[in-house]
């Protein structure tokens, strides 16, 4: 983001959009807006660790902050030029994306059983959910030609948020409950989880508030069948460019970034259960606990966004791998983010419910604190 920074203050503002056309915003506002957001979320942080703010009020201030730092990323996605790529600057032939993503995806599934029999012998559905998760690397090239509508894609897309939510129920189920009862933090992980969902849309595309140059300048509604993650889904797109607003949702959609966001935020309700309960964490843990919840932009709903980012900062000589290896749909290593991110944060969140059991269960966490 601060590389971002540097390079928008060489970007001309006639770049990102005609100025009246955003009444005067430009991308340098949204880069400036996403500083002081982070700004507040630090401070926030560093202000709850010093003891010189109580945890229910850092936890406002870390709110606030992550709201303005969403805010401010999806102005600079929205207002900064779209960068674009000829076949000419990829970095290898597309030939080898199916030996690529064959394996890939072959190790990470054979790799989830390994490590599942050595680690987890008790718990096979760990390897299950990372075999699931080397399907969907491989998947694309395991049926060529039908992969977008073959029953076989749906399943996997389905039954995702299936394999996490079981794997959460059996293992951070009560510990979750009990963190959820806690009001302040149910709220705030409810909370972070809209923020994310909102910047998930945004940085994908398929929310904006930015009329679009070129686009008709009546209301449209349609209804019009679409890939994304895997197969294809009717999506619903609705665009009113005198609001203006252009939104687009499909059941997958729905599921993938709704699973991704509702991970963050019970990562979120957690971290603010152990700041509620007064739990002694170190400078390090405290800190990182809510830089997780924003550092969200290296999962792969966020790809074009870094891509865009490195072709400001490094020019397209740099961007344009980076695009072809991990933002071109055809890619594997594209799918690779969104499964590392799956898991994550569901580990993320079976780890941390261990620390929360150690919360001394005596301790009265009192709504004015």
């Amino acid at each position: 983001m601060i590389a971002g920074a540097i390079a928008l203050t060489q970007v001309p503002v006639a770049a990102a959009h005609e100025t009246t056309a955003t009444g005067g915003i430009t991308s340098g506002h949204g880069v400036a807006l996403a500083l002081v957001g982070i700004a507040v979320l630090v401070g926030s942080a560093l202000l709850k660790r010093t003891g010189r703010s109580s945890p229910t009020l850092a936890l406002y201030g870390v709110f606030v902050g992550l709201s303005l730092t969403v805010l401010g990323t999806v102005l600079f996605e929205g207002l900064s030029p779209d960068p674009t790529y000829t076949a000419r600057s990829m970095p290898f032939p597309r030939a080898w994306y199916q030996p690529l993503a064959l394996s890939v995806g072959t190790a990470v599934a054979a790799g989830s059983v390994l490590v599942g029999r050595l680690r987890w012998p008790t718990r096979p559905r760990y390897a299950l959910l990372g075999v699931l998760m080397g399907l969907w690397i491989a998947y694309p090239y395991l049926i060529p030609g039908s992969s977008d509508s073959h029953p076989l894609g749906y399943a996997i897309v389905l039954a995702t948020p299936v394999a996490v939510a079981y794997v959460l129920w059996t293992d951070a189920g009560d510990a979750l409950r009990a963190v959820l009862r806690d009001r302040v933090a149910r709220r705030f992980g409810l909370g972070t989880a809209v923020v994310l969902l909102v910047f998930f849309f945004g940085v994908t595309g398929y929310l904006s508030f930015f009329p679009e140059e070129g686009a008709p300048h009546e209301v449209t509604v349609a209804v019009l069948p679409t890939i994304y993650q895997l197969v294809t889904w009717p999506t619903l797109e609705i665009a009113l460019p005198h609001v203006p607003l252009f939104l687009a949702v499909s059941p997958g959609q729905l599921l993938i970034l709704g699973t991704l966001s509702g991970l963050i935020g019970l990562n979120g309700a957690l971290i603010a259960r152990q700041w509620r309960a007064e739990q002694r964490a170190g400078f390090t843990e405290g800190t990182a606990g809510s830089a997780a919840v924003v550092g969200t932009c290296t999962c792969g709903c966020c790809g074009p966004l870094v891509a865009k980012i490195a072709g400001l900062a490094a020019g397209p000589a740099i961007a344009a791998p980076l695009y072809w290896l991990f933002v071109d749909p055809m890619s594997p290593l594209s799918a690779l983010f969104v499964v590392g991110s799956l898991l994550l944060f569901a580990g993320s969140i079976v780890y941390s419910v261990s620390a929360v059991r150690n919360v001394d269960t005596s301790v009265t966490v009192s709504p004015s604190d």
